[in-house]
């Protein structure tokens, strides 16, 4: 096929030479194919006999076989929250040409926010400072049984505490900006979409369409909210994209959903000193240890936090507007027919993330998706099934949702992709962390995942309990 595209082509027969075996060895190290022919273009790993076929008859490999200088940049990033930004930056510390595209589609109440992605701007640092300031109203409390006098009641301005948030992350966003201004990273606030292979159109706030190429590209568009699909809920909710620059106190709220962003958002509004209910419709943090998130539930019940188990709104009914409103909630038992209704100020939707996959042209260059989830298959070295094109971050399939191992993930592929590294990301035991009134730490499988991983007569399970 080679002869007959007049492509000069070089081949090295392993069984021919003395240290074949070692060349096989890291042969599998890099591409994680243990079988011949082992096919490189330009530097790109094609893989193996069918898929340089495929690629051949897709119009990739013409592509491929186009000289790196055909393309403007060395690395295009769809995606400026952790993962990307780090995969970018070191790709520049590396010496290649680099662009950034990141855009923030406004969520249906109008929130939007700057370069950083979810784990600055409506993640990890508000939720971990929202954390905070209920922590500092509990210890106000303490303080008295310590000897602190006051005399006062003291009240939680939500409106002082928004204000010193977001000027905060503000400060984050331009230190983002700057740190790729002096690595020379091209930084682009437009939304990408691929619309052929290697090339891809960036559209701006405005609808201005630019186009750019690169020999490769990585994606790292991450997640958002997910949204029920009831009469109401796009109209009259949040998420907690809109919940960390909100600017009025969301007063009695609704919290619906058990994932840790429910139960950490649950908890801080009830620790400012709000009225908060969690409906729960199942389990607590499903895929953590089932124990522990029992504990973390009772604690919450115990401080103020109301639980309605076995429910799921159907419907979201705005009876006042204002800031905030007031909201009328219908509501439908898992477990029969019976339904219930009450009024909120605010609901707050913690039902889970969809992958930002579906709306970027993947389709065009044939990358795999998971139809279901909107994830995408990688292998270990984060390599989609379209050679050039690779993924960090929440949006990989069967890894872990967590901003240290997009960054290390970002970092190391830029290493191996740039450097020569071949040292791939660990995405086993990692240590995580849930900001609950109760902080709850973990590492490794939880209970129920190691009886099903190991079963239940090969494990040892020891509990202690210090009590206070």
């Amino acid at each position: 096929m080679f002869s007959s595209l007049g492509v000069e082509c070089n081949i090295l027969e392993l069984d021919q030479v003395d240290d074949g075996a070692n060349v096989q060895e890291v042969l599998s190290e890099i591409t994680n194919q243990r079988t011949v022919p082992n096919i490189f273009v330009n530097k790109v790993h094609m893989g193996g006999c069918d898929r340089t076929f495929q690629a051949h008859q897709s119009g990739l490999l013409q592509k491929l076989l186009q000289e790196d200088s055909a393309y403007e940049y060395d690395l295009i990033v769809i995606g400026g929250g952790s993962g990307g930004l780090a995969c970018a930056q070191e790709a520049a510390i590396l010496g290649k040409k680099v662009m950034v595209l990141d855009f923030v589609v406004p969520t249906p109440q109008g929130t939007s926010w700057g370069l950083g992605g979810t784990c600055v701007n409506v993640g990890c640092v508000p939720k971990k400072l929202m954390h905070q300031a209920a922590l500092l109203g509990q210890e106000l409390k303490d303080a008295r049984k310590f000897g602190w006098e006051y005399s006062h009641q003291v009240k939680h301005n939500w409106e002082t505490m928004i204000e010193a948030i977001q000027n905060h992350i503000g400060s984050l966003n331009w230190g983002y900006r700057l740190s790729l201004r002096e690595k020379a990273v091209t930084y682009v606030n437009s939304y990408g979409e691929f619309v052929e292979h290697h090339k891809i159109k960036a559209t701006n706030r405005k609808g201005q369409e630019t186009y750019y190429t690169a020999r490769k590209f990585v994606l790292a568009t991450g997640q958002r909210p997910r949204y029920l699909g009831i009469p109401g809920d796009k109209e009259y909710c949040i998420t907690s994209d809109d919940l960390f620059s909100l600017p009025y106190c969301p007063g009695k709220t609704l919290v619906v959903g058990a994932s840790y962003v429910a139960l950490e958002c649950g908890g801080f509004l009830a620790g400012i000193g709000l009225d908060v209910t969690i409906m729960v419709r199942s389990i607590l943090l499903r895929g953590f240890d089932q124990e522990m998130a029992e504990k973390v539930g009772s604690y919450m019940e115990q401080h103020g936090v109301k639980f309605l188990r076995k429910f799921v709104p159907v419907m979201v009914q705005q009876l006042e507007k204002g800031s905030p409103g007031k909201l009328k909630v219908v509501a439908k038992s898992t477990e029969g027919p019976e339904t219930i209704e009450e009024i909120y100020n605010t609901v707050l939707l913690a039902i889970g993330r969809a992958s930002c996959t579906r709306k970027i042209g993947l389709e065009k260059i044939g990358v795999k998706v998971n139809e279901k989830s909107g994830k995408i298959p990688v292998n270990d070295v984060e390599q989609t099934n379209v050679p050039y094109v690779y993924a960090v971050g929440d949006i990989l399939e069967g890894k872990l949702e967590l901003t240290p191992i997009a960054i290390q993930a970002g970092k190391l592929l830029a290493r191996r992709l740039f450097a020569g590294s071949l040292e791939k990301c660990d995405y086993v035991n990692v240590p995580t962390t849930v900001f609950t009134p109760l902080e709850y730490g973990c590492c490794g499988l939880s209970e129920e995942k190691a009886i099903e991983v190991h079963r239940k007569e090969n494990l040892e399970v020891r509990l202690s309990i210090t009590q206070p």
